[in-house]
């Protein structure tokens, strides 16, 4: 019977260096990450969330702010009292700032972590669902569309989201480009480092968070 040897990497981005990450609910953020989360909102609110941005909600349990979560599961069940027929979910590029995390319930800052120099509060799953409240509105982008109740409406609400301006870019930076191998946004003329693996010889780049080869003995 043949054998094979394995090897290679895996790591876990925990969006401190590259935009959009999929973090985990349980996952700590980290302070200026940015993270891909969700919201739901009923259809009306969509529109104008997608063409005006989004508003600071007056309350709730982490106070004033926008709130979103990465657990899609949890968007899917807000607004609370909405029909299925007219509730949408958002997906965001949230830029966390800095984070205070609100590990229980009746926490001395749980709705006044902003006054203490804090962009965003974190409830972690240990009372439900993930979720976030986002002081300032202009650190959550809608970038897409995760769920809509018909596809009429999902096409909609795309051709809107796809009409709205774009953020100019920090310092007029160049476009993005794509690495071919990492699949990571970079700026134009300054690729990635590429090279051989040392034990299949496969070009990767050195920004992969994953590598797996597989070579007989």
């Amino acid at each position: 019977m043949a054998h094979l040897q394995f090897s290679g990497w895996e790591v876990v981005d925990d969006g401190a260096s590259f935009p959009g990450v999929m973090l985990g609910p349980s996952q700590t953020p980290q302070n200026r990450g940015v993270y891909t989360m969700y919201h739901g909102t009923r259809v009306s609110s969509a529109r104008l969330i997608i063409a005006n941005g989004f508003k600071q909600s007056a309350g709730g349990t982490l106070g004033q702010g926008v709130y979103v979560s990465r657990d899609k599961k949890k968007a899917d069940g807000y607004p609370a009292l909405c029909s299925p027929s007219d509730r949408v979910v958002l997906e965001l590029r949230v830029r966390v700032g800095r984070v205070k995390r609100i590990d229980q319930l009746g926490h001395p800052l749980q709705i006044s972590w902003h006054a203490q120099g804090y962009d965003t509060a974190w409830l972690p799953p240990t009372f439900g669902l993930e979720e976030d409240c986002v002081f300032d509105p202009k650190r959550v982008k809608v970038v897409g569309i995760a769920n809509a109740p018909s596809t009429a409406i999902q096409t909609e609400l795309q051709q809107l989201l796809a009409k709205t301006p774009k953020s100019p870019r920090r310092g007029g930076a160049a476009a993005a480009d794509v690495c071919s191998l990492c699949k990571r946004k970079t700026q134009q003329g300054s690729q990635h480092i590429k090279q051989h693996c040392w034990k299949c010889g496969q070009n990767i780049c050195i920004l992969m968070s994953k590598h797996f080869c597989a070579v007989k003995p």
